[in-house]
Order: C-alpha cells, then structure tokens, then sequence
C-alpha cells in the first residue's frame, strides 16, 4: 500500500462503530470495555473506540476480576466466543451493550434477556451486530470499487 491510500477497518467493528454513530452514542469520553482480543474483532474494536477518545479497557476469558471490571463499562462490547459468557447481573444499568457474539439457539456472548429494561441500549442477537458486519462489508466492497474506477 502507498502513502494516502485509506485503509478498511475489520468489517465487524467497523460496523459496530457505524451502529453506534447512527444511533447517537456518545463514545468521548465513556468507558468502554471489549471482552475479547482476536485480532479481527476484539484489538480492532478497542483501537476503534479508543481513537473515538473512548478509554478502552481490554479484557478476556482469563481476566481476573471480570465481573467488576464489567460493572465499570458504560459501553461493553461481548466478543468473547463463549455462549452467554457475560452476565446479565456483572453490568451496570444505563449501560451501552453490543454482543457481538452468535451461538446455536441464537444466543450470544452476553446474557441478553434479563437486561433489556435496564441498559440504554442493546444488540439483539441475532439481527444486530451480524447485518451491520455484512453491510460494511457491502459497502467498503462498493467504496473500493467506486475508487478504483473513479
């Protein structure tokens, strides 16, 4: 790649970023936290919502003390793997919450359920972040296109 060319993020955070500016999330200044650090989902997520001027805590499936970590996040990004890995209880109301997570029985990495009343907002699973993964990926397949014939 030459200098000046732009680069695409990973379709999966970059649609995530995409559903929480469209939906008006505030991200300066709050606390995120991505549990999860493949290097398609979890680093460029945390690298997305830290140059959002987020603080970015990263977490795993090893953290210590995750549970209370969790409980600090005003954003919290499950991309885990682990079926309903996260629970309902370790996150704080009022929070931000984006499961990135897919498991047979449409289930995610966070337990969903107990939390639609209390959380500003939410991703369904499925129906939320997986149509904004396969949207981005349209569209940055149909922006390079456009460039390259352009």
């Amino acid at each position: 790649m030459s200098m000046g060319e732009e680069a695409y993020g990973c379709a999966t955070p970059k649609g995530i970023m995409r559903l929480l500016e469209g939906y008006g999330i505030e991200l300066a200044g709050k606390h995120a936290v991505v549990v999860g650090r493949s290097p398609i989902l979890g680093k460029p997520m945390a690298l997305m919502l830290l140059n959002a001027n987020a603080t970015v805590t990263i977490c795993h499936s090893r953290t210590q003390n995750l549970p209370a970590l969790i409980k600090q996040a005003d954003i919290l990004v499950g991309a885990v793997g682990k079926p309903e890995f996260i629970k309902a209880e370790w996150i704080k109301d009022g929070a931000v919450v984006v499961d990135a997570g897919y498991h047979p029985g449409g289930v995610g990495d966070i337990e969903l359920k107990p939390l639609v009343d209390r959380v500003a907002a939410y991703t369904p699973v499925p129906g939320g972040v997986g149509p904004m993964t396969i949207n981005t990926l349209i569209y940055q397949t149909v922006d390079s296109g456009e460039k390259k014939i352009g």
